[in-house]
């Protein structure tokens, strides 16, 4: 399971407020360090989904040529030996 951009947005925006709402220095120290986690992991979730759109419209725009022999092509095997 992947998690999403938005999953892990929400989990840091949580993070932020149980650091607001902390009373205790670690606490709010602890709610931080997450916070910072969970943004860095949304952050790398966004430029995987950004990578993996710009590799597929790369693969779209390759000529049909390049994609290699069609595997549709009526071959005799016995032929070829």
């Amino acid at each position: 399971m992947s998690l999403t951009y938005t999953f892990l947005i929400a989990r840091a925006e949580e993070a932020a407020r149980d650091a607001d709402n902390a009373v205790l220095d670690n606490v709010r120290e602890r709610a931080m360090r997450s916070e910072a986690a969970w943004r860095d992991m949304a952050d790398r979730a966004l430029q995987v989904e950004q990578d993996r759109e710009e590799a597929k419209r790369q693969r779209e725009l390759r000529p049909v040529e390049l994609a290699g022999p069609d595997v549709d092509a009526d071959v005799d095997v016995d032929e070829l030996t």
